[in-house]
């Protein structure tokens, strides 16, 4: 089965979550979802769809797949996964071995496991050890607020929708203190700061929040690569730490868990390498006695991917569920939580293939 096509289809879908204080990259209020889909076609007549991290970097990303990682993998034998996988992260090293590469990479790898589930008639799950349950419970991932009333009514409002968790994207204390009041203490608080701070000062507010109680303490550091931080500040502040969204193969993964810098390993299946390097890191993760929470606020085929690794090997996981409303769907209401539980896709491959007609509204430069 030859690999005859690998087209990059960027998408923005409009989205609101009841606030602008998020900021994503460039700096401005983030308003739109941004997709780099992977259309990967092969001369069996099968098609298989793949999603790159593309979130404010849409065109960079898409370029990546088209420049890069198109013209090494047509004609390439698209079952020969791992091995087409380690040959282009080869060829490709030169320009940096993270990022945006490792972005586009995973959005091949993921269309190609999509392709291997549709030529054997299996879903994913199948293919890598299969699902341990048909349902996944979902945490609220809930954006940026910054005003503690607004925190306070949307943890609420997760909370009547019957979630098993809600995480913040807050830095502030006060908008994290209105959260564990709005929950009570019987639910699990996660708090993602995204690299907010220096080592030092994430100690202190470390042990500041320690009286919330939170279930973890997500990239309290900057540099995210700084490992010998991470762990000091777990060590400092008694709180477990998660990282890994923002790492790329497995070999970065090593290198974290190695240093014993986190409690919570958190692969992103559209930046890590795909499904390929994501169960690599599985098994580093297992080595070193340490959990596996997937990093996975997507609403593409990186999304259905993640439901799939997360039944067939993680069934205490929670799945990452981004708390907006989205003007449109990719896949129907495959990807709406019902009383905070996600569906595992039974269909061949990630088990449904993206609306065409979504595709040609919210195609974007």
């Amino acid at each position: 089965m030859r690999i005859t096509g690998v087209e990059a289809i960027p998408l923005a879908i409009p989205f609101t979550y009841g606030g602008d204080a998020m900021r994503l990259g460039t700096g401005a209020s983030w308003k739109s979802l941004d997709f780099c889909l992977v259309k990967v076609q092969t001369d069996a007549g099968l098609t298989g769809w793949g999603e790159a991290f593309s979130y404010t970097c849409r065109r960079a990303t898409a370029a990546a797949v088209t420049d890069m990682i198109a013209p090494l993998a047509l004609g390439q034998d698209a079952r020969d996964i791992a091995g087409l996988g380690a040959r282009i992260q080869k060829q490709l090293h030169i320009f940096g071995r993270f990022g945006i590469t490792a972005f586009a990479l995973s959005g091949l790898d993921i269309a190609l496991w999509d392709l291997a589930g549709k030529a054997a008639g299996l879903p994913l799950h199948r293919l890598i050890g299969g699902a341990r349950r048909e349902a996944i419970a979902c945490y609220a991932s809930l954006l940026r607020y910054a005003e503690p009333a607004s925190v306070a009514r949307h943890c609420a409002q997760a909370l009547a929708g019957g979630f098993a968790a809600i995480k913040l994207h807050e830095v502030a204390d006060d908008a994290m203190a209105a959260a564990r009041s709005a929950l009570g203490s019987a639910t699990p608080l996660l708090l993602d700061v995204n690299c907010e701070w220096r080592a030092l000062d994430a100690i202190a507010a470390g042990r500041r929040l320690r009286v919330l109680e939170p279930a973890w303490f997500e990239e309290p550091v900057f540099p995210p690569e700084d490992f010998r931080a991470l762990r000091e500040v777990g060590e400092a502040c008694g709180l477990p730490i998660a990282a890994g969204e923002n790492l790329c193969f497995a070999t970065q993964f090593e290198a974290m868990l190695s240093a014993r810098a986190v409690q919570i390993a958190q692969p992103s299946v559209t930046k890590v390498g795909g499904v390929t390097e994501f169960l690599k890191v599985l098994a580093l993760a297992e080595a070193h006695n340490v959990r596996v929470a997937p990093h996975s606020p997507y609403f593409g085929p990186g999304a259905l991917a993640t439901l799939h690794l997360i039944a067939a090997h993680l069934p205490e996981a929670w799945f990452e569920y981004f708390w907006l409303q989205a003007e449109a769907s990719l896949y129907g209401d495959l990807l709406d939580p019902v009383q905070g539980m996600l569906r595992v896709p039974q269909g061949p491959g990630l088990g449904a293939d993206p609306d065409p007609e979504i595709l040609q509204r919210y195609r974007a430069a």
